[in-house]
């Protein structure tokens, strides 16, 4: 339903862990680094994202291109998605991400990789991926460019997933939004690429 909005409870801030909430690794906890514009999307807020999208993600490629504390991919692969590419430039915030690859013994469809989310997906081909989360640090401008670049990447009727600190105004690309969201100062946008299958 076009332009349907919600209001979703914020995390406390500071919080050092977020949790994964379904799927295979349901409860698991994944902690938060203290990193410039890190600030992870709260568990509530990706409860209703995730009803949006549906429990059941098997077999969708997907990319979390600013992926930080991990919570946005790693709950898709938790959920069934069958490729995972979590991209981060900090390399600390990699290291971490590493770590919990390892401790949830993740399959090699999760993928972590360290480069600047612009100039990877203007490199990426387009058609790639079912799903693009899009979730920038959040006191930077990125959230527009970004979401231009995510949309090429999409196959027809894929689904795009922008957080930002302002109401986000989608591209004039045939993009449409579907639901809405804020929680505290995050606003959260749900597109679908081209025409809604």
């Amino acid at each position: 339903m076009p332009g349907v909005r919600g209001t979703v409870s914020p995390a406390s801030k500071g919080a050092g862990e977020v949790r994964i909430i379904a799927g295979q690794w349901r409860r698991s906890r994944l902690r938060v680094l203290s990193r410039p514009g890190l600030r992870p999307t709260p568990d509530r807020v990706r409860e209703t994202l995730f009803n949006w999208l549906g429990a059941d993600l098997s077999g969708w490629r997907v990319l979390d291109a600013f992926a930080g504390s991990g919570a946005l991919g790693l709950e898709a692969a938790s959920r069934g998605a069958a490729q995972v590419v979590l991209l981060d430039s900090d390399p600390q915030t990699v290291r971490e991400l590493a770590l919990v690859h390892q401790r949830l013994h993740a399959p090699a469809g999760v993928r972590i990789e360290r480069a600047d989310a612009l100039g990877w997906m203007a490199r990426c081909a387009p058609a790639s991926f079912e799903l693009v989360f899009v979730d920038p640090p959040f006191e930077t401008p990125l959230a527009a460019q970004a979401a231009a670049l995510a949309l090429r990447l999409l196959v027809p009727g894929g689904w795009l997933v922008v957080e930002s600190p302002q109401p986000f105004v989608p591209p004039e690309n045939g993009a449409q939004v579907l639901k809405q969201l804020q929680a505290g100062a995050v606003h959260m946008a749900l597109l679908q690429a081209g025409d809604p299958r």
